[in-house]
């Protein structure tokens, strides 16, 4: 490789980083990310998701934590997409909690008829 090629590869290299880190200095604070994910992981937990879904509560609740640093440190596109991420984990959260809610719900209406039909074949042998 000559030494123009190589200058102008590095050069080229260099145009791209700069390219690159200026987009990220324009992304604007992710406060409203950051407010949708807070709202999504206070819903998650009146929905249950302490007892049903604690691994994905935890992980939303990490991620946003780590939003809110990177915003500190003005890291917005990290913040912007750890945002996201907590808000996806919160809304799974709470998607399996109202799944098991539902899935005990069920369980126990076949629990009731199976008395009630115990029930009703005692009666019936009578």
């Amino acid at each position: 490789m000559s030494r123009k090629s190589l200058t102008l590869m590095n050069a080229g290299v260099v145009t791209f980083l700069v390219i690159v880190l200026s987009g990220c200095a324009g992304v604007p604070a992710p406060e409203k990310q950051v407010t949708m994910a807070t709202q999504s992981i206070a819903q998650a937990e009146s929905s249950g998701a302490v007892e049903f879904a604690p691994v994905e509560l935890k992980s939303a609740r990490e991620k946003l934590s780590q939003a809110k640093l990177a915003m500190d440190k003005k890291e917005n596109l990290k913040a912007k997409w750890l945002a996201d991420e907590a808000m996806a984990d919160a809304d799974l959260a709470e998607a399996k909690a109202r799944s098991a809610k539902a899935q005990k719900i069920v369980e126990e209406l076949k629990d009731s008829i199976r008395v009630l039909r115990e029930e009703m074949d005692r009666n019936t042998n009578r």
